[in-house]
């Protein structure tokens, strides 16, 4: 038992997961003691600081690919159909056929998990899970990126369906429009310096997942501090806080057991079925705080919003984690 927790901590440690997770508490907790210092409306705000450091992450993200890289996870076309329909159709299905049990279309909870559920895949920790399971590495790598390059166009088009009817105007062209300005064109730029700064980004991965943590963590403050200060929260109990955790863990099991047997039925590879299962079930919290400032700008609800991803994001690495040990063990005996 001491051993599989070393090895436990081992996978939260590589992934960087523990920390990171102490630091969005601790980012939280900052909001509610003082929510006014996130929703200033100067020229040089912590809301606009958010918008310059989103566009960076991206640039940096863009600088990290390389054509090679995409082409190398090509070969199993059904295991990349599999994980994308997994990620952008399975996920928002299943919110829909639990929706009438919320009641009215504009309740806040369902879009938010309604949110959640049209997010694309994680990169990094996704690409770890695989590794410790022993899984196809290069094919994790490849559908998470390209799970990530899709987001920016599905993610907008999911929310454009139900925010539209829910609050009578949604403007999808001009979200798009700014996705592509302040996401897309950084992560292409990117990708065309790839040859000449791509070695620089590679040196300095670890400092460059410091400042994406670190944009994170900032727009998931300013969000809080937003719905803090206009007191989103006083109606959420901590019975429905719980709730909402159980309903999230019952989300992860339901979707990566259907992945499972889909991969089964599809006959794929023990490697491949390893990439379906922590690529399709995964959400990235990096493309939710970071495309919320977008979909939901100006609205004092984004911590509300944000509040199922931040749950999901820290059970779906526990759960995966579990998961992915058992797995690397049972090919070991």
């Amino acid at each position: 038992m001491s051993s599989f927790s070393e090895r436990l901590k081992g996978t939260f440690k590589e992934s960087g997961v523990g920390g990171f997770l102490m630091a969005i508490m601790a980012a939280i907790l900052l909001a509610w003691i003082k929510p006014s210092w996130g929703v200033s409306e100067s020229d040089l705000s912590l809301e606009k600081l958010t918008g310059y450091g989103v566009s960076v992450i991206f640039f940096f993200y863009g600088l990290t690919l390389s054509f090679q890289k995409l082409k190398a996870g090509l070969a199993d076309w059904r295991m990349h159909i599999i994980v994308q329909l997994s990620t952008f159709v399975l996920f928002p299905l299943l919110l829909i056929a639990i929706k009438p049990f919320f009641g009215d279309e504009s309740n806040l909870l369902w879009i938010s998990i309604f949110y959640l559920a049209s997010l694309p895949s994680t990169v990094s920790s996704s690409v770890v899970m695989v590794s410790v399971a022993e899984g196809n590495v290069p094919a994790a790598i490849f559908n998470a990126s390209i799970s990530s390059l899709l987001g920016i166009f599905i993610t907008p088009l999911w929310m454009g369906l139900f925010l539209e009817s829910a609050h009578g105007e949604f403007d999808l062209s001009g979200i798009i429009l700014k996705l592509v300005v302040q996401v897309l064109l950084p992560v292409v730029v990117g990708i065309l310096l790839h040859s000449r700064l791509g070695a620089f980004a590679e040196k300095n991965r670890s400092r460059l997942k410091f400042f994406d943590q670190s944009v994170i963590l900032l727009i998931i403050y300013v969000s809080f501090c937003q719905s803090f200060y206009h007191h989103v929260f006083d109606d959420v109990s901590i019975t429905e806080l719980l709730l909402l955790g159980a309903g999230m863990i019952a989300l992860f099991l339901s979707v990566i057991s259907l992945m499972n047997m889909i991969s089964k039925w599809f006959n794929l590879k023990r490697e491949n079925r390893i990439t379906v299962l922590f690529c399709g079930s995964k959400k990235s919290l990096v493309h939710g705080t970071v495309m919320s400032k977008v979909l939901f700008a100006q609205s004092a609800s984004t911590g509300m919003i944000l509040l199922p991803l931040m749950l999901y994001h820290a059970l779906q690495h526990i759960l995966a984690s579990i998961i992915a040990q058992r797995m690397a063990s049972r090919l070991q005996k």
